[in-house]
């Protein structure tokens, strides 16, 4: 199980006590003074976008839940230590004793997509596609795409209002293709 050089890998944990368990994680290397072995503790998280009653809303979403990073030396004395945290179930690898380490592709992936702060649009409509309102005021109203904002994430819908067709601006979440 000697390593010699650091790696980064995923350690299970208990589902939604990844903070705690990255805390806790941290609190035993100062204290047993694995700073040597032991360099880094990430829970990958995302920033997204949700939309609710229509007002927009930043969260940060985990994207393994249940698992977090680590960036260490393994040996027995660094296994023990993150197998031995408080609501670690254990090492992602073919066996317990003897885990995998993430590639080196996989990581950066994970840490460029932790590190977009400001989250971009996914605007995947077009002019003329049907779609039904999801949320506000037109809720389960059915319309077609006027014109489409990708900068600001916004769609414009015709929605079929007393036999006339109304132009509704919306957040391109609150909409879905038919």
């Amino acid at each position: 199980m000697e390593g010699k050089d650091k790696r980064w890998y995923a350690i299970h944990t208990y589902s939604g006590y990844e903070d705690a368990v990255t805390r806790y994680l941290k609190q035993r290397v100062e204290s047993l003074a694995m700073n040597d072995k032991i360099f880094n503790v990430v829970v990958p998280k995302e920033t997204k976008i949700k939309v609710k009653n229509g007002r927009r809303y930043k969260i940060e979403e985990k994207i393994y839940p249940g698992y977090i990073l680590v960036e260490m030396i393994l040996d027995n004395d660094s296994w023990y230590v993150v197998r031995n945290t408080p609501r670690v179930t254990g090492f992602v690898g073919p066996n317990a004793s003897n885990p995998a380490p993430l590639s080196e592709s996989e990581v950066q992936s994970l840490l460029s997509r932790m590190g977009d702060k400001e989250p971009s649009f996914q605007v995947d409509f077009k002019v003329d596609d049907v779609v039904r309102i999801t949320d506000g005021p037109f809720k389960d109203n059915e319309g077609k795409v006027a014109e489409v904002d990708g900068e600001r994430g916004k769609i414009k819908v015709l929605v079929p209002i007393f036999g006339r067709d109304t132009e509704v601006e919306l957040d391109s979440l609150q909409v879905q293709k038919i």
